[in-house]
């Protein structure tokens, strides 16, 4: 196959150049360039813009957005009568009966200016690859710092690179919502560039004194005890409300992952001192009452765990806990329990996976996580992306492994429902996956989504609930969900004042 790439030959750029490199890496690919000026391009002030940003923010202007000069692509042959589909980033390309043409589209609107407007409009851009007026792969992008235009441009197109090689590969995955757009962003003159930058000094300004007087970001565990219908039957926060883990201000706790053992619920949490900056697991056992005492530590690595997936097979308690700053998955098990955990195995090696999700379903074992880019820029700098917004999936006889990777991943592109918030549980002979809802924020809201399909040929889901933090559970942000048969747990945000002292 011949594809030949469309792009604005007036600005080539970093990540077209990263783009190039990869799709020629795709077997049996070859590729070839129409460079011609074209459309889509962005605004003229969106340079200055970006200048400004990496002043405020100590940004690398070397990034993905960068031109580059026209003979980076001199090594990749003109358009030919070879070519069997064209790859358009522009709007214009002009196909034919035997020459299809997929084109790439932000909110429905083709062109990097489309991207850039959706992002200042404070959208989460839909990008999709179309061709004869059908979708044929789209995903919802999420971008780290959703008010730094650089660095959510920059997201936005390690997603299209995402978005667009896992096409070509066969994986094509399809957002349920989100149809077109108008790209109604404000215009970007040297006044509204100037406005932005001002009020973004003061937010930066505002972030570092509420640094000096609050440790953030400040996580908490919210428990209750579950006698009656728990949160995915209620589809809202129990009227009863929720009592909190207690920390000391020093440190806090999240992820909460419960499980029995001998009569009681034993805890696990992401133990995170904020003095360290580097989280590990702690335990703490639950009696009919509550939590008996504090937690304690239980499993420490040089690097930050967090997430403490545990679950019980063949008479031992294991452990799959988030290790993504490693980019590893590893299994442990437990000779003590609730501690002694010594790992057993490395389950899944350079990949960084966010907060890997186990299912065992019909005597097959499946693994969810949300996967950050793994490629490195042709600049030399690292090509990342969102940590939230693209779910991959393996499958394994056993749980120990091996792994393999679905054919199709990414199966979701979705900062809204991609990344996992907790156990996937049975409800009416379906499954019911907890995720995190991104949009505005990490963790800014939980989601019950059904599992509509889950197999070696796709996967598709359905979000039927999104929850928010409120009233019964004060707060901003929303984050995990599990329970064992006795409790139900959540987390949330918090605040921790810098002059509160350790208890």
């Amino acid at each position: 196959m011949r594809l030949r790439l469309r792009l604005d030959g007036r600005a080539p750029r970093r990540w077209h150049l990263c783009l190039l490199e990869r799709i020629a890496a795709l077997p049996g690919l070859e590729v070839e360039i129409d460079r011609s000026p074209g459309p889509g391009g962005l605004p003229d002030k969106a340079a200055l813009l970006f200048r400004l940003e990496s002043l405020l923010n100590r940004l690398s202007l070397d990034g993905l957005s960068a031109l580059v000069p026209a003979s980076a692509l001199a090594g990749y042959p003109e358009p030919s009568s070879a070519a069997s589909c064209i790859l358009d980033l522009c709007g214009d390309a002009v196909g034919g009966p035997t020459l299809p043409v997929w084109r790439l589209s932000f909110d429905g609107v083709a062109g990097e200016g489309a991207l850039l407007a959706a992002l200042l409009a404070g959208r989460s851009p839909v990008g999709a690859l179309s061709t004869d007026g059908r979708i044929i792969a789209s995903g919802r992008f999420g971008a780290e710092d959703r008010g730094t235009m650089l660095t959510a441009f920059e997201d936005g197109l390690v997603r299209s690179m995402t978005l667009i090689v896992g096409a070509l590969s066969g994986a094509r995955p399809l957002l349920k919502e989100g149809g077109p757009v108008s790209p109604d962003a404000p215009l970007l003159t040297v006044k509204t560039i100037g406005t932005r930058a001002a009020k973004m000094a003061v937010r930066i300004i505002i972030r570092r004194l509420y640094y000096l007087c609050y440790r953030a970001p400040h996580w908490r565990v919210g428990w209750r005890r579950v006698t009656g219908p728990d949160l995915v039957d209620l589809r809202a926060h129990p009227s009863s409300g929720w009592r909190d883990l207690p920390d000391d201000g020093l440190r806090f706790y999240a992820d909460p992952f419960g499980i029995e053992h001998e009569g009681r619920t034993i805890l696990f949490v992401e133990d995170f001192p904020h003095a360290t900056g580097k989280a590990l697991i702690s335990a703490v056992a639950f009696d009919a009452n509550g939590p008996i005492g504090t937690p304690v530590p239980v499993l420490e690595e040089p690097y930050h765990l967090s997430y403490p997936f545990v679950f019980e097979r063949e008479g031992s308690f294991w452990m799959i806990p988030e290790s993504c700053a490693n980019g590893t998955v590893d299994l442990y098990r437990a000779t003590a329990f609730p501690g002694g955990w010594v790992k057993e195995a490395t389950l899944l090696r350079g990949v960084t996976a966010s907060d890997p999700t186990l299912l065992e379903r019909d005597g097959r074992w499946w693994m969810f996580a949300t996967v950050r880019d793994q490629a490195a820029d042709v600049g030399g700098g690292p090509v990342l992306g969102s940590y939230h917004d693209s779910l991959h999936l393996w499958s394994a006889p056993d749980f120990r492994g091996p792994w393999t990777p679905h054919a199709r991943n990414p199966v979701l592109i979705d900062i809204g429902s991609a990344r996992p918030a907790g156990r996937i549980v049975e409800r009416d002979g379906g499954l019911i996956r907890p995720v995190q809802d991104c949009r505005l924020g990490y963790g800014d809201a939980l989601a019950l989504a059904r599992i509509d399909r889950l197999d070696d040929e796709g996967y598709a889901q359905t979000v039927e609930t999104i929850l928010r933090s409120g009233p019964l559970f004060p707060g901003t942000r929303l984050h995990t969900l599990n329970r064992t048969s006795t409790f139900e747990f959540i987390d949330g945000s918090a605040r921790s004042p810098r002059w509160r002292k350790a208890r």
